[in-house]
């Protein structure tokens, strides 16, 4: 699951990958497809060991069995089950990163397989799974073109993973078309579009719509050589929609989680302050027809 990186200024909670990588600032520049996989490649190999001493507790990736979060308002797929019936189907996760979701599934009864950019995320997972629990199958990769046959899968999901971090996201769309067998569903959740024209902050600062919604130049974090360390990229819930009809995938919901009472944690610019008042999740609920 991704942290929004929106801002005007290099994020001083991912210190130790800008250091890493050598931040130097930030531009919304127009990035190609291998730019973008370049970049977020090294990104996510460099901030792994930070997000996860952040996020690994909420989201169970040192749970035995795993869990199935789908966003930061804590949404679970074993209470919405948004990817309908799970038992002894094959499942591609795309963006997995430590694979929380795909242990979760296989320990559900479902065959998963994870995919991930980043090596450092997926050997967090290959980790988790030493202390027990279900093995399952990790291959790095990313998700423009995927690694696999025509129709070889039932379902497919991904909690935050991959699609925001992709210049072609259309093509991803086309890619998970291909790969599921009629009738399989695919699920995948973002940073609501609208977050985009607020800056990443989770306090009254973040209250301030500041950027065009209809910009869809991305965000980039650059070194001192102007190669880019960070790159994630923004369409609107029309871009989305367009993107999942036209790689003849159907619609059939867009959920917008409410922020939950009784949820009082800021992860990166999702807080209950900003909660109550906008969305900060879109979850895509589509299908391939039967």
């Amino acid at each position: 699951m991704s942290e929004d990186h929106s801002a005007t200024t290099v994020d001083a909670r991912h210190a130790e990958a800008n250091a890493l990588l050598g931040t130097a600032g930030v531009a919304r520049v127009k990035v190609d497809s291998d730019a973008s996989q370049r970049a977020n490649r090294r990104w996510w190999d460099a901030d792994a060991a930070a997000y996860h001493e952040t996020h690994a507790d909420f989201l169970g990736v040192d749970s035995t069995a795993g869990e199935f979060v789908w966003c930061p308002e804590g949404l679970h797929e074993g209470d919405w089950r948004l990817l309908g019936d799970i038992e002894g189907k094959r499942i591609l996760e795309i963006g997995c990163g430590s694979a929380p979701c795909s242990r979760w599934l296989a320990s559900h009864g479902a065959h998963p397989v994870g995919l991930d950019i980043s090596r450092a995320m997926l050997d967090r997972g290959l980790a988790a799974m030493t202390e027990g629990g279900p093995r399952v199958p990790l291959i790095q990769a990313g998700a423009e073109e995927l690694p696999f046959a025509d129709a070889s899968f039932d379902l497919a999901c991904s909690a935050f993973g991959a699609v925001p971090f992709v210049a072609d996201s259309a093509q991803v769309m086309r890619e998970v078309h291909r790969v599921l067998k009629p009738g399989g569903r695919w699920v995948f959740s973002v940073n609501h579009p609208m977050r985009w024209i607020f800056p990443d902050n989770p306090g009254p600062e973040g209250l301030l719509a500041a950027i065009p919604y209809f910009d869809r130049t991305p965000y980039v974090e650059f070194d001192a050589e102007g190669e880019p360390t960070y790159v994630e990229h923004h369409r609107t819930i029309g871009d989305r929609v367009r993107e999942i009809v036209a790689a003849g995938l159907t619609l059939l919901d867009i959920i917008e989680p409410d922020w939950p009472e009784w949820l009082d944690r800021e992860w990166g610019q999702w807080s209950p302050l900003r909660g109550e008042i906008f969305p900060g999740t879109a979850i895509f609920v589509t299908q391939k027809p039967a």
